[in-house]
């Protein structure tokens, strides 16, 4: 093993929502900062792109095997690479509800409360909102939690066909809103990403320096195992050690949990910082179905997603419990829908038997229905030998069958109300692969008791002086809505902390 003859004053494993928007934060401080990242710089083509080939393979899966309970292999769709899974998510930057920070009652259990609050969270999703050049309005969706400040940019505009569907929505008496999106306004490369908003920047500074390819495999503590002294990562088939004061995790929920499970050692047998055993439980990534309008009138296939409805996120009136959010995909030639996308196609060729790919993309509409899954300590990450396992199966699903179901009643209205339009459901609920781990959270929930927590507030282990915990992971309950803008807020309220730490 070759011992990096650098002391670092923080390393960062994992350049994601939460490693790099944390690296903008503190990079500034002049400390010096090491950011570990086990994929490259990706080509630009690559990113948050998508055209008729992507429907044809899977694209964006991890070159590796996790294991399912029955121990059967499947290839993740994970992305390593600077920026990790931002550089191919859709950039939806929705605030989490206030409600979603309490303790919530559903139909099949509860979410607990978070020991943060929306307020405590509020000059975050601002700051967050600014960094990522978020553009949204505010004022329509009746569940959008207060602002201290506006959108720093307009929302986008609707494709013509969606402010049809918008007009019709609103004359229904729902309340059809923009979606938040975080978008450079650069032509070549709109989408706005972790890499551009916080390791471009953060690189600026002579302090910081980032090595990719590098596979962080445990981290070693201190002889009285209280302190984490020692990173070891594989880089170009070769052990090295790189030496640090204090330690932040951001590989997303699954690998972050899954390298601490791997750092055993005397002093901690179990996994580093799992004196609760939770390391890895109360997996939670969301229920998700696509629901797909078709159309005789053709569209571009590669229009914005813009709109979502949130009339329907904490129930209705034949059910008083929470269902969940509604969003456009996008025209389905700029959507990346990774495994789901060769099922959907399949269900709209019975439809539409006569037409290639490019032309079932641009005779569709597509919606995502989600709801929030509730965590439960048997939904894990777990490690055996070298294998990985994801143990998950899903819960609370009456509540999105509801929802899907409530959806296909309004695309029903539409359908009388403007022409051209037909009725096609792809994926119904259970069908969505393990392999799909987006929204991933919850394996090292945070608070304040560390018998039932791995976490504290601040997003340090309780058991690890100086190891943090920065991305999805420190989730008690999920949300409706995409995580992704409450991490980069989380790592913007972590940063302070740390600015103060560091000082």
């Amino acid at each position: 093993m070759i011992i990096d003859d650098q002391i670092y004053d923080l390393i960062i494993v994992g350049t994601g929502a939460g490693g790099g928007t944390l690296a903008a934060k503190l990079a500034p401080t002049g400390k010096k900062i090491l950011i570990l990242e086990r994929g490259d710089f990706m080509p630009l083509e690559e990113q948050n792109r998508s055209n008729v080939d992507i429907f044809k393979r899977e694209r964006y899966h991890a070159p590796e095997q996790w294991y399912d309970t029955a121990g059967e292999p499947f290839s993740p769709q994970m992305n390593y690479a600077i920026g990790g899974n931002t550089k191919i998510y859709g950039a939806v930057l929705t605030r989490f509800r206030e409600r979603d920070f309490e303790a919530v009652n559903h139909q099949s259990g509860s979410s607990p409360e978070w020991g943060v609050k929306y307020a405590d969270f509020e000059p975050y999703y601002t700051e967050a909102e600014r960094l990522y050049q978020v553009h949204g309005q505010a004022t329509i969706d009746p569940t959008e939690p207060p602002h201290s400040q506006d959108y720093p940019f307009p929302a986008i505009a609707h494709d013509p066909q969606i402010e049809t569907i918008v007009e019709t929505l609103s004359q229904q008496r729902l309340h059809p809103a923009p979606l938040p999106l975080g978008l450079t306004r650069q032509a070549d490369d709109p989408t706005n990403d972790s890499e551009v908003s916080g390791i471009v920047p953060a690189l600026k500074h002579p302090n910081v320096t980032v090595k990719t390819g590098a596979k962080v495999v445990c981290l070693h503590t201190n002889p009285s195992g209280r302190a984490v002294k020692g990173v070891e990562a594989e880089i170009a088939g070769q052990s090295y050690l790189f030496l640090a004061d204090l330690v932040v995790l951001s590989c997303g929920a699954v690998n972050s949990a899954a390298l601490l499970l791997r750092s055993i050692s005397d002093r901690h047998p179990n996994g580093l910082a799992n004196s609760s055993g939770l390391v890895g439980r109360n997996l939670m990534k969301s229920l998700m179905t696509v629901v797909v309008q078709l159309s005789t009138k053709p569209n571009s296939g590669a229009f914005p997603k813009t709109v979502c409805v949130n009339d329907f996120y904490w129930g209705d009136r034949d059910f008083p419990y929470p269902m969940g959010h509604i969003q456009n995909s996008g025209g389905l030639l700029t959507d990346i829908i990774f495994a789901e996308a060769p099922p959907m196609f399949s269900v709209l060729a019975k439809f539409m038997p006569n037409f290639g790919l490019k032309q079932l993309a641009t005779h569709s509409i597509g919606w995502w229905a989600q709801t929030e899954d509730l965590p439960s300590p048997n939904n894990r990450v777990r490690v055996e030998a070298d294998k990985l396992y994801i143990d998950y199966t899903p819960n609370n699903v009456e509540a999105h069958d509801r929802l899907v179901y409530r959806w296909t009643d309004m695309l029903k209205t539409i359908e009388k109300e403007v022409d051209g339009f037909q009725r096609g459901i792809m994926h119904p609920r259970g069908e969505i692969p393990i392999q799909v781990m987006a929204n991933q959270c919850g394996t090292c929930r945070f608070g304040e008791d560390p018998a039932t927590s791995v976490v504290d507030l601040n997003c340090r282990t309780h058991d690890i002086d100086n190891l943090y915990v920065v991305d999805s992971s420190f989730f008690p309950s999920n949300a409706s809505v995409s995580p992704a803008l409450t991490i980069i807020a989380n790592a913007l309220r972590v940063g302070d902390h740390l600015l103060e730490r560091l000082h």
